[in-house]
């Protein structure tokens, strides 16, 4: 699309030079003499760029600006100014204008400019659509159960450190939401967000992905390439499945996070970065550390501040919120609900697979519906057929009444007997995470 320039100049003679020379340049120009014609003139057809002069007849160069910047915020300004109004200029840009140039000047420095100013802008706009992008792709954590709230808490608290953060927790929980959320709260929110995961490449091609290449560095390697780390300088990187990575790059990584330094594959420069960390993982890092499969000490390097994401059957109560969450996301017009039958039964189910499996479910129903409202007919037959087969635990109540805290205390003490205090057989079979299981011990003394 042709950018459009306005040219906001009392000077006709000005505004007749610099529309020919930059219609020579291949814009589209609009001209104003007067500031109240030029702001009109951007109501009406937002321009891309605009040109204004300091002196105006009928108001002030700046008042124009703030008026400009009120109506398209994010469109640049250039202000044209004479030798004895610099400090004026000057108190243009504090108020948004991007540049300024004084007369007399050269037309061909201004087309330089008007070419810098709008490839700037052309930048700024791909980089709030990658924003968008990357929050479309990740999406954003909805709930307000007390596990949520209290994910929430730690995600604000580590945000506005540079603490390197490890969050754990069962696939589909919402890690990678959660690490997008602690980048977008800290003071790196404007810089990289760069996503790795450890588990979809070869040991091979890991190192060279993570900290790039040289030219000639093995085979296929035409040209230098930066890596990850490189790339998120200043920013964040998401090691997401760290608990996959090869025990050989563990030890590299190790000496990455303690140095902050490292060098290109086939390379001899020692390349300095300023990264936050954020690694996630869905396994039992510390049964992986029995086993000889992930090293302890990066374990504690990663863990300086650890986050549970809990299991949506932990959090029943955020299911409603979730279901509504993607209703809209996948039916923007909102022609379809959800009756309360078929509400009931999504909270009735137990989610193996999480909030991503609540969502796929959700798509698939808006799909299969062909009518106003979704049914429970909709949902999946494995989903169905799941809840038939559950059994409903029997519980003996109590005349006299009972704690929530004792039947959980009660019911852990059970599960510990039945599975010969084995805390990974336990926390699977009470269908939570082992540290949220740890977590419980404490709370209700529990001693093993």
């Amino acid at each position: 699309m042709t950018p459009k320039i306005l040219v906001i100049d009392d000077e006709e003679r000005m505004c007749w030079a610099l529309e020919r020379a930059l219609n020579h340049e291949g814009y589209q120009v609009m001209t104003a003499t007067r500031g109240l014609e030029g702001i009109q003139l951007a109501q009406e057809s937002e321009p891309s760029l605009v040109i204004l002069d300091l002196k105006m007849p009928d108001l002030d160069g700046i008042e124009v600006l703030k008026e400009l910047k009120s109506l398209h915020p994010n469109v640049p300004v250039i202000m044209i100014t004479a030798h004895g109004t610099i400090d004026t200029a000057i108190e243009a840009m504090k108020i948004g204008a991007l540049d300024y140039i004084t007369k007399p000047f050269k037309l061909e420095k201004i087309k330089v400019q008007v070419q810098q100013a709008l490839h700037l802008s052309n930048l700024e706009n791909q980089v709030d659509f990658l924003r968008q992008e990357l929050g479309r792709q990740y999406g954003k954590l909805i709930g307000q159960s007390e596990p949520m709230k209290e994910v929430s808490l730690l995600i604000r608290q580590v945000a506005k450190t540079g603490t390197t953060v490890l969050i754990t927790g069962e696939s589909g929980t919402g890690k990678e939401v959660a690490a997008l959320e602690i980048h977008k709260a800290s003071n790196r929110f404007d810089k990289p967000f760069v996503a790795v995961n450890c588990a979809a490449l070869p040991e091979h091609l890991l190192e060279s992905e993570l900290f790039g290449h040289e030219k000639g560095a093995f085979t296929g390697a035409a040209s230098r390439k930066k890596g990850r780390f490189e790339i998120a300088d200043k920013g964040t990187i998401l090691l997401d499945e760290i608990g996959e990575m090869p025990i050989n790059m563990q030890v590299t990584l190790l000496r990455v996070l303690q140095e902050r330094c490292f060098q290109r594959v086939g390379g001899t420069e020692t390349i300095h970065v300023d990264v936050r960390v954020i690694a996630t993982t869905n396994r039992d890092l510390a049964a992986a550390i029995t086993t000889g499969t992930f090293r302890e000490d990066l374990y504690y390097r990663l863990n300086v501040m650890g986050i549970v994401m809990p299991p949506l059957r932990s959090r029943k109560e955020d299911i409603p919120l979730l279901v509504n969450h993607f209703l809209e996301k996948f039916d923007p017009t909102k022609s379809k609900k959800i009756s309360s039958e078929a509400m009931k039964t999504l909270t009735q189910y137990n989610w193996p697979g999480n909030v991503r499996e609540l969502q796929n479910v959700i798509e698939r129903a808006l799909i299969v519906c062909q009518g106003s409202e979704i049914q429970s007919v909709h949902f999946p037959k494995e989903l169905l057929k799941h809840l038939e087969e559950s059994p409903t635990p029997e519980i003996q109540l109590s005349e006299s009444g009972f704690s929530l805290g004792e039947l959980e205390k009660h019911l852990i003490i059970k599960a510990l007997e039945k599975h010969n205090y084995n805390q990974t057989k336990v926390a699977k079979y009470l269908g939570i995470t082992r540290p949220t299981l740890l977590y419980r011990l404490q709370k209700y003394g529990i001693k093993i």
